[in-house]
């Protein structure tokens, strides 16, 4: 018996070190450099263990390797989306459109199942890395990105940022009678004491980035308040996202010197200007100008102007509700209409959606590009986004890591 289990855990060995050792050709018939916005024609990637091992034309295929042919589509680098909450999931009607009562009625355990199926929707809409910004309960995401880690589900490259840190309420208005409702799903930080604790727990239990709410009550965090938690951040290696929504926050945020501003409506051109002096990026959650339509011109007038004044920015959706015949991934990636209609040239999009993402999150050297060294992170659409952005809506292939996940019929 114990020969036998021997001989079945050698052979399982020998297959899983076969498959990771799985040479991979695919030849491309255009490829996108989004950096550069140039595109090659007739182009071969040879993937190994899991990482681009080199890209041109005319490469030699090597021998054994299997080979995918894409010949008539556009490659490119997989996407990033900046600004998800992969473990909420609102229900308009049982939730009356507000985020509060999910929290309330959905349990951690159920919200870290919701996390799974989100992350495998967003992987098939060519979502490769995700930077996932809190409002997970108790720390659900953290057990999303590491069963997504340890290959027991599929889902993009995830950073979750924990529990978020705001000063006492969050983004909630409570009661006095019921005044633990917001946590754990907020980390309520007003003294400096209480702030160093928000960033050390979080670190401890997974997080992979902070997360801070400004502005989101009368009582709002300063720039000194800011810059000491960018600062017992980055002594652990992490960086600082900020949730702006008036004037006032994101002026606060972009004097600091944050990673990120996220969403930032009411930002103006002194504020843009600060943040792009501080090398602040805006991740401006421009899917909101689709939800919105009360202050829908407001949201595009931002965009344009961000664009026009030179802030980098970085894709970032925000999308939270159940929409009936979508996934997760189909829905985010309408996130690109607002970019559309406010006139951002297309390079402008692809680059905030992979080498810009990319650089905030410090991995620019492992993921967002398609060369060799990097991770083989790849998708595939019908046309390219060059010439029509709406063809990302349409992902026909996804290779994560060297795994082909979807494949075109």
């Amino acid at each position: 018996m114990r020969r036998l289990f021997m001989l079945l855990f050698v052979s399982l060995l020998l297959s899983s070190i076969s498959v990771c050792a799985q040479t991979t050709a695919i030849k491309a018939g255009r490829v996108v450099n989004p950096e550069t916005g140039t595109t090659e024609l007739n182009q071969v990637i040879i993937v190994e263990n899991g990482m681009i091992n080199a890209l041109g034309a005319n490469l030699a295929i090597p021998a054994g390797a299997q080979v995918i042919d894409l010949t008539r589509a556009t490659v490119m680098p997989g996407l990033f989306d900046m600004h998800t909450h992969l473990c909420m999931a609102v229900q308009k009607e049982r939730d009356n459109g507000a985020y509060f009562y999910t929290t309330l009625r959905d349990p951690d355990s159920f919200r870290a199942i919701e996390g799974v199926v989100n992350a495998r929707d967003m992987l098939a809409a060519g979502f490769t890395s995700v930077r996932d910004v809190g409002n997970e309960g108790n720390y659900a995401c953290t057990s999303v990105r590491r069963a997504i880690q340890l290959g027991m589900v599929p889902g993009p490259t995830m950073y979750n940022a924990g529990r978020i840190i705001a000063p006492y309420g969050g983004q909630f208005h409570l009661q006095p009678d019921k005044q633990n409702l917001a946590e754990p799903e907020y980390f309520f930080a007003d003294t400096r004491d209480e702030m160093l604790k928000a960033v050390r727990e979080n670190i401890h239990y997974g997080a992979r980035l902070i997360k801070i709410v400004v502005d989101d009550q009368r009582y709002i965090y300063s720039t000194e308040d800011i810059r000491f938690i960018i600062a017992e951040a980055r002594k652990m290696g992490v960086k600082v996202a900020a949730h702006c929504w008036t004037h006032a926050g994101a002026h606060n945020a972009a004097e600091a010197g944050v990673d990120s501003i996220e969403h930032g409506p009411e930002m103006t051109n002194e504020d843009l200007e600060l943040a792009k002096r501080n090398n602040v990026v805006l991740v401006g959650t421009d899917y909101i100008a689709l939800i919105d339509k009360e202050n829908h011109a407001q949201w595009i007038d931002r965009l344009r102007r961000a664009h026009r004044i030179g802030v980098t920015m970085a894709y970032g959706t925000d999308v939270i509700d159940i929409v009936q015949g979508e996934t997760r991934g189909t829905v985010s990636m309408t996130g690109i209409d607002p970019w559309i209609e406010a006139g951002i040239p297309p390079k402008v999009l692809l680059q905030a959606m992979t080498v810009n993402a990319a650089r905030l999150l410090g991995v620019e050297k492992e993921r967002g590009m398609l060369r060799a060294g990097m991770a083989a992170d790849i998708i595939a659409t019908p046309e390219n986004p060059l010439e029509n952005p709406n063809t990302l809506k349409k992902v026909s292939f996804v290779m994560k890591d060297g795994v082909v996940f979807k494949r075109a019929d």
